[in-house]
């Protein structure tokens, strides 16, 4: 670009003042968009969000005048380093979001470019009806974005691709010039028909060959036999050409009680092979994945995350509708198919939850990838080659000889019924040479793929991971064509420019960090053991914490502000630069300090995130790091310091008697109360939190029993809130413990897991805190007594951050498998626990962010099914995360994301009783309703008293 960071802002400033949106120069916006989920990274000018066409119009104009470039972005999920740019990003999602049409009758949908692809679905489902394609970021990908790289997904077997799904597209060249492209009217831009005249021959003979070839332009549209149809020309140009901003879609009727057919093989080139013959007209979809995929998700999320496979080392998802969806003639017809397979193994599921584990490990396929079966990170790159259907097998022998030949290893999955290939692979890009090593791999993949009669690119286009090896496919007369257009549409180059024509160098501007080491001080951070540089480039950017459909939980602040910054992927970026060591230079940083402000420290993204990402862990670490031998916020002190507080005041003789009259003194005079919290850093528009009358361990002592003749004995570890502040759902857990046949050893108010210290970034006294409990649950634990805990986020610390805060002590690694939820204690050490009845019983229940996390909810869930009661789960963050609904700085956020999930779900089920086992979640539900939660051992134990 040749601009000077001073020359790109002060054009920034003159452009925001002609705009209805917002124009970001900033250095944290600018760092969280440079890189898209490809391997590249550029560090743009500003980022510009227009509110409307007309803003963009402006952009475009203003940009050419200058010589800035443009790429156009929407969700960022782009894979191929085509939504990046060292001029200006324009993120469309923000504004550009409307769904201003969906007419079932003409099954047509009129959107922006920044409408999400799942908002359209959910629109469109009433109807009976859906977008075809259905790439596997469905749930965060925009139009746009789809348009762009003329996204497929696995249902392009029965659909086709996203150009084959577009009727019209309003766009913006790079002169500026507005137009809506219309099939048979090539009028629209003078002399496009001149090209296509000129270049005939290598148009009718080089594209067009079969169904993926999607890499360069698709200029057969543009044929007189194929009608002229220039928006589906349009669709994967990259952005190259024109700016979308807008486009009418064809919609088609949604397939009725589909089957799915799970095909077993010895391996993914025998399941490749198979392929042709299960391409009939009632298939949908043909899905294939590796073995060693699914044995990834095993050991990140536990067997439970698999269904029962068929025998096999790869398979294939074969999903089989009827058209008149009649399930037992898609049944039959699965079996049919099973039948005159080359399988070893076969299984039929009908739509339900085992159907949808499955299509979910497929769907998560490209952030599971990230990570080779030796845990080394693997890359984007050849990520979506694509031959046709017939040639896969042959394909794949050969591509897996290449790999073998360098070294190389990937996880394979893709849409095989398409012939299109997934893979990410180990290129070594963190070495010097890496880059030469993935540059030689491509340019010789590039042949092998044009050897088999395919495509660089089957759906997520060229990019800069691609644009290079056009070469090898087509014709240098074909390229000039290419150019052409490329130069008609755009004169200036402005838009994404070294995409597609004069493409830039494959192994150019890679992302990764090459500058000041980042490594943890107190954390061990999985395989990656100190490195937290390492660590935080595990994102790639596939951008799952954008989804705010109901079932996901990530990301709570993202759903409530709508802001790129406030997802763990931009957080992410904003580390990764610290350790790139180019733009931002230190943890301690305004940068920094702003990007993780609004994290929640949830860890719910150590779950959702297909990457591993655990940036509630980054966070304490770069708090540990920042205030080392610094004055930390008064929060810290106050909320982070408060099991201290708990601890001395229980030790103190007379102080609970003091602090429970103090504090109810306090709650009766509002402008003391109000003081009080302001002087604590806690925001006003909270309450105190009453003391109990006595204390836990008090009523535990006072009410001794007799021990159970078996000896079956049994550790209740209270947490610090349990002993002085809500002590209900101990004494609870207690009656329950007993009634399942066992003795309660209590663990004293000094085995603390140190959990505040853990989130405040305290990590020196979550470890001397930590080393004190394991003193006292260490021998007891690795002699084999459970224990059971009563808060699930402390019950989350000891099961995941005490081994990683001390690697190497048997006692840490013994106690985290000897703690558990009441609800996994039950089901696996009293598994005759008589349940109460609950038939008849609603139930509302808010699951703790960190027990959805850590644990999973699955057991909690279970136990209450099976004795009768119907639950619905809140799928979100409540808001309060520990100390942060309780900061004056974040009580606005606490509230507007209890607004996404938890408030609505309290309105639409007035009657139910409300179940929530977190101490948070219990004081947010008081604070922000009328309603009062209760615990899963206050209800079992009201439930057992009843029935007795």
């Amino acid at each position: 670009m040749g601009f000077v960071d001073t020359e790109i802002a002060a054009l920034a400033e003159r452009l925001a003042t002609q705009l209805a949106g917002e124009v970001d120069a900033a250095p944290r916006r600018r760092a969280e968009y440079t890189s898209d989920a490809g391997n590249y990274r550029l560090l743009p000018g500003a980022v510009i969000y227009p509110r409307d066409a007309a803003d963009v119009v402006t952009t475009v104009q203003f940009a050419a005048e200058h010589g800035v470039p443009i790429a156009m972005r929407g969700a960022g999920t782009s894979i191929a380093g085509n939504a990046i740019s060292d001029g200006f990003v324009l993120d469309t999602s923000r504004h550009l979001a409307t769904l201003h049409e969906l007419d079932p009758a003409a099954r047509i949908a009129d959107v922006d470019a920044g409408v999400v692809m799942g908002s359209v679905q959910a629109a469109a489902a009433p109807f009976g009806l859906r977008f075809g394609p259905d790439p596997s970021t469905w749930t965060r990908a925009t139009f746009g974005g789809m348009i762009g790289n003329n996204a497929c997904g696995p249902r392009a077997v029965a659909y086709g691709k996203t150009a084959d799904n577009v009727l019209e597209l309003d766009c913006i060249d790079g002169r500026g010039r507005s137009f809506t492209a219309r099939a048979g009217d090539l009028g629209v831009v003078p002399g496009l028909a001149d090209i296509v005249s000129r270049y005939l021959g290598p148009i009718r003979t080089e594209l067009g060959t079969f169904s993926r070839q999607v890499s360069g332009y698709s200029l057969e549209h543009l044929l007189p036999e194929r009608g002229r149809d220039l928006p589906k020309a349009l669709v994967g140009t990259e952005g190259s050409l024109v700016v979308v901003t807008r486009a009418r879609l064809k919609l088609v009727t949604a397939p009725k009680n589909p089957m799915l057919l799970v095909l077993g093989y010895a391996d993914m080139i025998a399941a490749a092979d198979d392929v042709p013959r299960l391409l009939v007209d009632e298939v949908t979809a043909v899905e294939g994945f590796d073995a060693r995929l699914v044995d990834y998700v095993i050991v990140a999320k536990g067997a439970s995350a698999v269904p029962p496979m068929p025998r096999g080392g790869g398979w294939l998802l074969v999903e089989v509708a009827d058209a008149a969806g009649d399930e037992r003639a898609a049944e039959r017809r699965a079996r049919e198919l099973a039948a005159a397979s080359g399988a070893v193994d076969h299984r039929i599921l009908p739509a339900g939850p085992e159907a949808a584990a499955l299509w979910k490990i497929r769907a998560d396929g490209a952030g599971l990838g990230g990570r080779t079966p030796a845990d080394k990170p693997a890359w984007p790159g050849l990520e979506d080659a694509a031959v046709p259907p017939e040639n896969l097998g042959a394909y794949l022998r050969d591509f897996t000889a290449e790999l073998d030949r360098f070294g190389l290893d990937g996880l394979i999955y893709g849409h095989f019924g398409d012939g299109c290939v997934h893979v990410r692979i180990d290129f070594p890009l963190d070495d010097p040479h890496g880059g030469a090593v993935m540059d030689k791999f491509m340019h010789a993949m590039g042949e092998i793929i044009v050897r088999h009669g395919g495509s660089i690119s089957g759906e997520h286009g060229d990019g800069r991971a691609r644009s290079e090896l056009l070469t090898a496919m087509y014709s240098p007369e074909l390229r000039r064509a290419f150019g052409e257009v490329k130069k008609l549409f755009d004169p200036a180059g402005i838009l994404n420019p070294g995409v597609i024509t004069d493409p830039s160098p494959l192994a150019a501007d890679l992302r990764l960090p090459q500058g000041q080491d980042l490594l943890a001080r107190s954390f061990t951070l999985g395989s990656d053991g100190h490195d937290l540089g390492r660590a935080v480039h595990r994102c790639t950017g596939v951008g799952k914490c954008r989804v705010t459909s109901p079932g996901h939980v990530m990301c709570p602040s993202y759903r409530a502000t709508g802001d790129e910054k406030d997802t763990t992927r931009a957080r992410a970026r904003i580390l990764q630069e610290v350790a790139n060591g180019s733009f931002i230079h230190s943890l301690d940083s305004g940068e920094v300090r702003e990007s993780l402000d609004l994290c929640l420290a949830c860890k719910a993204c150590s779950s959702d995130c297909p990457t591993g990402i655990d940036m509630a862990r980054y966070k304490s670490e770069v708090l540990d790091q920042i205030y080392a031998g610094k004055r930390r916020p008064r929060t810290h002190y106050t909320l982070g310091w408060l099991p201290r507080w708990i601890r001395l005041t229980l030790a103190l003789p007379g102080a609970v008697r003091a602090a429970v009259l103090v504090a109810g003194a306090v709650r009766k005079v509002p402008a003391l109360e109000r003081a009080v919290l302001k002087a604590a850093g806690i925001s006003e528009q909270r309450r105190l939190i009453p003391f109990d009358a006595e204390p836990f361990s008090a009523w535990f002592k006072r009410r001794q029993r007799t021990p159970q003749t078996d000896k079956k004995f049994v550790v209740l570890w209270a947490d610090s809130f349990s002993h002085l502040l809500d002590g209900a759902g101990a004494r609870a857990t207690v009656e329950v413990l007993e009634a399942a046949g066992f003795t309660v050893l209590l663990a004293p108010v000094e085995a603390c897991c140190g959990l505040t210290y853990v989130t405040t970034g305290q990590l020196d006294r979550a470890r001397a805190r930590q080393d004190e409990l394991l003193r006292i649950l260490g021998p007891l634990a690795i002699n084999g007594v459970p224990i059971v805990g009563v808060e699930p986020s402390c019950v989350a610390t000891l099961r995941d951050d005490l081994p990683d805060l001390h690697p190497g002590d048997a006692r840490a690694a013994a106690v985290a498998n000897a703690t558990h939820t009441l609800a996994e204690f039950l089901t696996r050490h009293a598994p005759n626990f008589p349940l109460p009845d609950l038939s008849g019983v609603e139930i509302l229940a808010q699951p703790h962010c960190h027990h959805y996390a850590v644990m999973g909810w699955q057991r909690d869930h279970e136990l209450l099914s099976a004795a009768g009661a119907r639950v619905h789960a809140v799928t979100g963050c409540c808001g309060m995360a520990g100390n942060f609904g309780m900061e004056a700085d974040h009580a606005d956020v606490s509230v507007a994301v209890a607004n996404t999930a938890l408030l609505s779900a309290l309105a639409e089920h007035p009657d139910a009783l409300v179940l929530a086992d977190g101490f948070s979640c219990r004081t947010q539900i008081s604070q922000l309703s009328s309603r009062q939660a209760i615990r899963l051992s206050d209800l079992l134990a009201r439930r057992l008293d009843m029935s007795q």
